[in-house]
């Protein structure tokens, strides 16, 4: 399944990480020693009271009117705030969707393209606004991605705008700032944040430099995320999640996801059960779909995990089900309003993500991916 070693394989990463309790504090200082004049804070709802985690001094100038899984019509609605300010670099502060938000504002502030111009692989022409992410909770990784996701109204399609110039010149990653999440969202984008390294890890993109981070994600997930859940105030848990994410975030860039994440995003974008969420309530089924065709590296993320190993697609799925169940994960899509008559249009959805889905070891088809509705119903 994995290349060999000489298979070429490119890494983006920013050029300067900052990693630990309390780091969020320099990114004033960061800012000011670059000379940089006019700051603006891309940050989510849950975190507009505590921009000044940030150390900047009170009225830095913040833009914090967008949804979850947010839309093209939140993009929007920010450049017009983002062009009126003309800040000389813009801060991600919060989830997945903060930051990737900010890496749009950051790359269509001044390059003189519109959305639609840069979605897909490598269209955005330039980047002259320097660029911070500052993650708050430990999931998606993409502090250190090179990719924004975007809902279409419309179509209720993910849009991907995956480009160099979205890369920051600063990630910070500071593990206090994730104290503060409830158990609900600390399971769900911890989840996430294992989605990201076994995705990576049973592709048929997957490479040995990636496998590296992909597995040492994967054990601190299975030791440390069961901790961070029974107690957040953890710090040596809330630390060892934000590192896990990390590593899932540089798996995604040269290898991404696969199936597992194509099958969860109707559950986001359709019915707005939150990413990691989604992304729980799908990953046994998708794990044991692959199971058959990824025996010995399937039964490498279950140790890795420190579950018994498995080999066959019916244990591998009892297994991993009752371990996310046991962190207090929903496993049922009616639990979320997700009625069985909309599972026909949902694997419509699904099966169109071929960006994902030819990244999977084993052919996922719309029958199957109907199937795991169902199965999931």
């Amino acid at each position: 399944m994995t290349r060999d070693l000489a298979s070429p394989i490119d890494i983006l990463l920013p050029p300067r990480i900052s990693f630990g309790a309390g780091m969020a504090a320099g990114v004033a200082r960061w800012v000011r020693g670059r000379g940089l004049k006019r700051p603006l804070v891309v940050a989510d709802s849950v975190n507009v009271a505590r921009v000044d985690r940030l150390g900047f001094e009170a009225g830095v100038p913040l833009y914090s009117g967008f949804h979850p899984e947010p839309d093209a019509a939140d993009l929007a609605t920010l450049l017009v705030a983002v062009r009126a300010a003309k800040p000389d670099v813009v801060i991600g502060f919060g989830g997945g969707s903060a930051m990737d938000l900010a890496k749009l504002a950051a790359v269509l502030l001044d390059s003189g393209q519109d959305f639609a111009e840069v979605v897909g692989a490598d269209k955005v022409a330039s980047r002259r606004t320097a660029l911070v992410q500052v993650p708050t909770t430990a999931g998606t990784g993409s502090e250190v991605g090179t990719r924004a996701l975007i809902t279409d109204p419309r179509t209720l399609n993910k849009l991907a705008v995956q480009s160099e110039y979205m890369l920051a010149d600063l990630a910070v990653v500071d593990p206090e700032l994730t104290v503060s999440m409830p158990r609900a969202v600390t399971v769900a984008t911890g989840v996430d944040a294992l989605a990201h390294c076994v995705e990576a890890y049973t592709n048929r993109l997957a490479h040995p430099l990636i496998d590296l981070y992909a597995l040492e994600g994967i054990r601190l997930v299975g030791r440390w995320l069961p901790r961070a859940v029974a107690d957040g105030e953890d710090l040596q848990a809330r630390a060892a999640m934000a590192l896990a994410a990390l590593y899932g975030g540089i798996c995604l860039g040269p290898v991404n996801t696969a199936g597992g994440h194509a099958v969860s995003y109707p559950l986001g974008s359709r019915h707005h059960i939150p990413h990691g969420a989604a992304n729980a309530l799908i990953f046994p089924h998708v794990l044991a779909f692959n199971a058959p065709v990824a025996v010995e590296r399937t039964a490498t993320i279950l140790v890795a995990l420190g579950l018994e190993s498995a080999t066959t697609s019916e244990a591998v799925f009892a297994t991993a089900w009752r371990w996310c169940a046991g962190l207090g994960c929903e496993m049922h899509l009616a639990a979320f309003g997700v009625g069985r008559d909309d599972l026909p249009r949902m694997a419509d959805e699904a099966a169109a993500i071929r960006r994902l889905l030819d990244n999977n070891p084993r052919e996922l088809t719309r029958a199957d991916i109907l199937a795991i509705y169902h199965a999931a119903a």
